[in-house]
């Protein structure tokens, strides 16, 4: 799905627009936040890092329970969050989209770290004002407001950008568990498989490419019924490669 049919003002389609939205939410190439009253809301973050996710069109936040972000979110702050698009490949048209979102801060509740012992607190940014822009590139630039009631439709959790950031995710995070799914189904021994990468994700089926000593190979595998959610496709990709996927 391009972003141009969502950003043109002449013809808005709400539906792409609410999409193309989403994807951004789902996949930026950066993550700005303005706090009211808060000078540096990455203080307290490791690297000054702001671990942000789509939470149904909403974003969820994580960070340690004393830090400015988590401090903020118990007073119900308003806030500001710019997101530039990490679709596509860097330098094509789609990184030219941005995406921001006003709203107020709200603390969801407190989890331990998988990795670590630390308490993290969950922080929700609750929009009430959503907006996609796009630089003109020789023509006027396209600022568009995207009604909220489209863009945290459960329609658009299965967005490209979320698409983008699994296969992503998949490929640079459980290359051992890819060989060994193709390995299996393929009765190839496991040294052998040099590399694999998944593509093209979607609902109903992913790509998958390997490399092995006879050459480069590509399967497509088509998933027993189309994944209505972001948990059920994740489970159909297990199923389907290797139950270590996550």
């Amino acid at each position: 799905m391009s972003l141009d049919p969502g950003l043109d003002a002449g013809r808005t389609d709400v539906h792409r627009l609410a999409a193309a939205a989403r994807s951004i939410l789902a996949c930026p190439a950066d993550v700005h936040l303005v706090v009211d009253g808060v000078d540096d809301v990455t203080a307290g973050l490791e690297d000054a890092h702001l671990e942000m996710q789509d939470h149904g069109g909403r974003p969820l936040f994580a960070c340690p329970a004393d830090a400015a972000l988590a401090i903020a979110a118990t007073d119900g702050r308003g806030a500001l969050l710019t997101l530039h698009s990490g679709l596509g490949r860097p330098g094509s048209p789609d990184r030219d989209a941005t995406l921001t979102l006003s709203g107020r801060l709200e603390a969801t509740g407190l989890e331990d770290c998988e990795c670590c012992t630390e308490v993290r607190m969950r922080v929700l940014l609750r929009p009430d004002f959503a907006l996609l822009s796009r630089e003109g590139h020789g023509r006027e630039d396209a600022r568009i407001r995207v009604p909220l009631t489209a863009f945290t439709s459960p329609v658009h959790d299965l967005n490209r950008g979320f698409l983008q950031r699994s296969v992503e995710h998949a490929n640079q995070c459980h290359q051992d568990e890819l060989r060994r799914a193709v390995a299996t189904r393929t009765g190839t021994r496991l040294g052998d498989v040099v590399g694999v990468h998944l593509a093209g994700l979607r609902p109903d089926g992913v790509v998958l490419q390997w490399v092995d000593p006879t050459g480069s190979h590509e399967s497509t595998l088509s998933f027993p019924r189309a994944a209505r959610t972001a948990p059920d496709l994740g489970e159909l990709l297990r199923e389907e490669l290797h139950a270590g996927l996550c």
